[in-house]
């Protein structure tokens, strides 16, 4: 009974230690190809400072038919979950792949804080920079 009491405490009382952030919200946005020539339409949830959301590319493609029995090129990545802690002025969050096998892929973006925008510049190859506002 004590531990069922204990369990409810904390239960009610967390809610309201929880910290919020100034960035707290949804944000989206789209990005320019970079020298990947490969938008990605952003979607990111900061929710006490704590970054989730995807990133689509629609231009990806799947994996294609093998029409002349020689290997396939790869399927390109077309949609990366991205993670992080947001901070005021700069912060930076991680972006994977959604890949199968060894073809794992991660990059980087550096997050601008400006105003009411979250500006985007990804450290991988493609250096693609994208705006973000809250929706």
């Amino acid at each position: 009974m004590k531990r069922i009491l204990v369990s409810l405490l904390v239960l009610c009382v967390s809610p309201a230690f929880a910290q919020t952030s100034p960035l707290d919200g949804d944000w989206t946005g789209k990005s320019d190809g970079g020298s990947c020539n490969a938008p990605l339409e952003f979607a990111l949830s900061i929710e006490a400072g704590i970054v989730d959301g995807t990133a689509l590319d629609p231009s990806a493609k799947g994996p294609a038919p093998n029409l002349r029995k020689s290997a396939p090129p790869p399927p390109t990545p077309g949609l990366w979950q991205i993670y992080g802690a947001a901070r005021a002025g700069n912060f930076s969050l991680r972006a994977v792949a959604s890949v199968k096998g060894a073809d794992h892929r991660e990059t980087k973006f550096l997050v601008t804080v400006q105003g009411t925008t979250l500006l985007l510049t990804e450290s991988g190859n493609c250096s693609r920079k994208a705006a973000l506002t809250r929706k």
